[in-house]
């Protein structure tokens, strides 16, 4: 289905005074009929006034109203006719009818989400214009294992607009439901091929070669890989996807505590290597010195006594509390 756009002249205001004025002659006619009901041709024009008020206001269901960035998709008896896109006030056949099968669809995305001090008892009548802005589907979190098996949370906001009418409308049964599928389908599909965190002899990229790529640091790369999964599903709706970002990222609270524990080690291991690094060049720079200067000779048991408590000092969790002797250096 290809969409076609309508570009009918916007006399919507000239027919709607048009039908009120003849609403009124017809008034008129009938109370010239009346009193001309002796003759036959009073009868006629009393009959035809009283059909027009009957029947004239069929010609106010054919007036349309769009404002900027809502667009109107028109069928006349099942066939589709063409799409109203540009602001303005229409008059189109009045036998037309207007289709939008996601209407009474609510999602949790901008334009669809009531705010607060509206009456929830209120009943809101679906409109069955279609919106042309772009608007963001907030879906629910989902519980998904990484490439590693580890369960995980993420969620995702998405930035979407519609770009073919007739495609959203007629190729899809309710193009809003189908991006909310489609998005939890990609999400899915994206995310078990990404570790939540780096790890060893893993490939994302598919060039067979392991990479670093991961949720955690390579979020960016990952959000555009689920913007372009996420449209390749939904251009046969005739929707846009504009823009994909991950607003949710965690372990599953089921593991969460393990895995915190896990990188607090990570932490500390990498903490003491670089404590380690550091204390071994002081030592050596310490004894390099005193060898420079001759400030003192020392024997290999000694350097070996001297190298250890500088590493103890060095490397201790708590302040060192050192001995003095006064006495003699044996």
């Amino acid at each position: 289905m290809t969409e076609k756009v309508l570009h009918s002249k916007k006399n919507g205001m000239l027919v709607l005074i048009g039908t009120l004025l003849l609403y009124v002659i017809a008034g008129l006619g009938v109370a010239a009929g009346v009193a001309m009901s002796a003759n036959i041709i009073g009868i006629v024009i009393m009959v035809i006034c009283i059909a027009y008020l009957c029947l004239g206001w069929i010609v106010l269901c054919g007036l349309k109203v769009l404002k900027p960035q809502e667009a109107l998709v028109l069928t006349l008896f099942g066939k589709y006719i063409g799409t109203l896109k540009n602001e303005g006030f229409y008059f189109v056949n009045p036998f037309c009818s207007a289709i939008n099968p996601a209407a009474r669809t609510k999602l949790n995305q901008s334009g669809d989400v009531k705010t607060k001090g509206i009456n929830p008892n209120e009943v809101e009548m679906p409109s069955k214009k279609l919106s042309l802005k772009i608007m963001t589907l907030n879906n629910a979190k989902q519980k998904i294992n990484d490439c590693l098996g580890n369960p995980i949370e993420i969620g995702i906001a998405v930035t979407w607009k519609i770009t073919d009418t007739a495609k959203a409308v007629f190729n899809v049964d309710n193009y809003k439901e189908f991006l909310s599928l489609q998005c939890d389908s990609a999400l899915r599909n994206i995310v078990r091929i990404y570790p939540y965190d780096v790890a060893p002899n893993v490939d994302t990229t598919g060039d067979g070669h392991a990479d670093e790529g991961s949720l955690r640091g390579s979020s960016e790369i990952v959000a555009q890989r689920i913007k372009e999964e996420i449209q390749a599903r939904v251009d046969e709706a005739g929707i846009e996807i504009v823009e994909a970002r991950i607003t949710h990222l965690a372990y599953a609270p089921e593991i969460a505590a393990v895995m915190l524990q896990r990188q607090q080690a990570s932490a500390i291991i990498d903490a003491r290597k670089m404590i380690v690094d550091g204390a071994v060049g002081m030592v050596e720079m310490a004894l390099e010195r005193l060898n420079e200067n001759n400030v003192v000779e020392l024997d290999e048991e000694r350097k070996a006594a001297m190298v250890s408590n500088l590493m103890v000092v060095l490397c201790g969790n708590h302040d060192a509390q050192p001995i003095v002797n006064t006495g003699s250096l044996y």
